[in-house]
């Protein structure tokens, strides 16, 4: 400190003979011991620096010329860019694994970090230690280049306590994937699981929440149960009931935590295998949901104020970017305006304002045209995404025109129809509008008032929905 600062640079390392004694020395914060004779020493140089002499023993920095010209590095900071993934390392510190095997995981970890490739563009990690009580020891923000990410492993300590593995997962799953913790939108979600024994306590839960947020979830179990020990284990399937999906890719066994070092690379390519997160893709992140807005003269500015409200409600529990959910939506009366489609806005705070700046029409009701006019436009464009196509219709009145037909098309068209009623809205048209089974995708209040109640009915039933379709 002090020769070299946080500003880094140029440093040359000199190696300088010994000398018969080397007194105490306070500089820069650091207190040096008293020394008798050394063999040799060393200074460390910056431009416009004074020298910072230490004691060491001959460091030669020189390279041996072979006339050939060095080959450029690969850029480190970089890291795999072929491994883009966001990954916590989920270790077992509870006294089931004790403070010699815990040290063993450890080392296991740290080969699996570095040979990942961690850099700025590839793929970072964190770690969460399970025991009686779970702890983050450092998120995805913390360190990109794999030395500080190896040093930072090396420093853990054993905590102890039960294999609260559940506990753990579940916190991880909720908590570590943040974006103000690091996590990066559209980057597959990871949490290995090293499992030293069983759990103490329920993981099956824990899988369900880590799916529900787009994690997958891998367990890497050692020592397996011994048949004597088999009756305390609470679940025998619970490996198969807490992964990402139980088709044998997101378990992983070995016998023992020594001799590891061949079960590293085969490990590293899995958590490579991007087309293989199959629980990456949530109803938060992979849906289009367009809005058809009843804009007639009996809704009235204020009341559609409140329209406005519920949409941009329902909106915010997606994650919008361009390449994950997206949201459009259309105004009518005896006409129709599209008001934004789906490629219009990419980040959830334009949609947001995109959907308070919408203006009011005024007119009749010809909810049929409408639904007709949002299928081949609004949706005609999306037919061959990935998304799943979502279409709320919100009214508060009897339509002019034919209902059944429209929606029918629509659905045919793979796009899964809710129906919002309000007030007049007869219940006949709400039914005839929604897509099977009817009586979960059609919603009726008296009042607009209570639009607001209906939001998590609207975002679960969509989410029941996308799952359901990919069963």
């Amino acid at each position: 400190r002090g020769v070299i600062t946080s500003a880094g640079g140029a440093v040359r390392v000199q190696t300088l003979p010994g000398q018969e004694n080397y007194p105490a020395v306070n500089a820069n914060g650091i207190q040096s011991q008293v020394l008798a004779r050394w063999a040799s020493s060393f200074s460390v140089t910056r431009t416009k620096n004074t020298a910072l002499e230490a004691v060491g023993r001959s460091v030669s920095t020189a390279r041996p010329s072979t006339g050939k010209r060095p080959k450029k590095p690969l850029d480190k900071k970089a890291g795999n860019k072929d491994c883009k993934a966001d990954i916590a390392f989920l270790i077992d510190g509870s006294y089931n694994i004790g403070q010699r095997r815990f040290n063993l995981q450890k080392n296991f970890v740290g080969k699996v970090a570095v040979m990942l490739g961690i850099g700025t563009e590839g793929p970072h990690v964190g770690v969460v230690q399970a025991s009686e009580h779970p702890k983050i020891e450092f998120y995805l923000k913390n360190f990109t280049a794999a030395k500080e990410v190896l040093f930072a492993i090396k420093e853990l300590g054993f905590r102890g306590g039960n294999s609260n593995t559940g506990k753990a997962l579940k916190h991880a799953a909720q908590k570590f994937f943040s974006l103000e913790n690091g996590a990066r939108k559209g980057i597959p979600k990871i949490i290995v699981v090293f499992l030293d024994g069983w759990p103490s306590d329920d993981i099956e839960e824990a899988g369900i929440v880590a799916r529900e947020f787009g994690v997958n979830v891998f367990i890497v179990s050692v020592a397996k149960p011994t048949t004597e020990e088999l009756g305390m284990v609470q679940d025998i399937g619970f490996v198969d009931k807490a992964v990402c999906r139980n088709n044998g890719f997101f378990s992983y066994q070995m016998p023992t935590w020594f001799g590891t070092t061949k079960y590293v690379k085969p490990l590293v390519q899995k958590l490579c295998s991007h087309e293989q997160m199959l629980c990456s893709k949530t109803c938060y992140n992979s849906v289009n949901i367009g809005f058809l807005i009843d804009g007639s003269s009996s809704v009235g500015d204020s009341n559609f104020r409140l329209v406005l409200e519920f949409i941009g409600n329902v909106a915010k529990a997606f994650e919008i970017s361009d390449i994950g959910s997206k949201i459009a939506a259309v105004q009518f009366t005896y006409d129709q305006r599209t008001e934004f489609s789906f490629t219009d806005y990419t980040t959830k705070e334009k949609v947001l304002s995109a959907i308070r700046n919408i203006r009011y029409m005024s007119g009749g009701t010809a909810t049929g045209d409408a639904i007709s006019f949002t299928t081949r436009n609004v949706f005609g464009p999306m037919k061959d995404g990935p998304n799943k196509n979502f279409l709320v219709v919100l009214t508060d009145g009897q339509s002019y025109d034919d209902v059944r037909g429209p929606a029918a098309a629509a659905q045919k068209a793979g796009i899964t129809v809710f129906s919002v009623g309000v007030a007049w809205a007869p219940l006949d048209d709400l039914k005839d509008m929604a897509s099977e089974p009817r009586e979960s995708h059609t919603f009726f209040t008296r009042e607009f008032t209570g639009l607001e109640q209906m939001v998590p009915d609207i975002i679960r039933g969509i989410c029941k929905d996308f799952l359901d379709s990919k069963q």
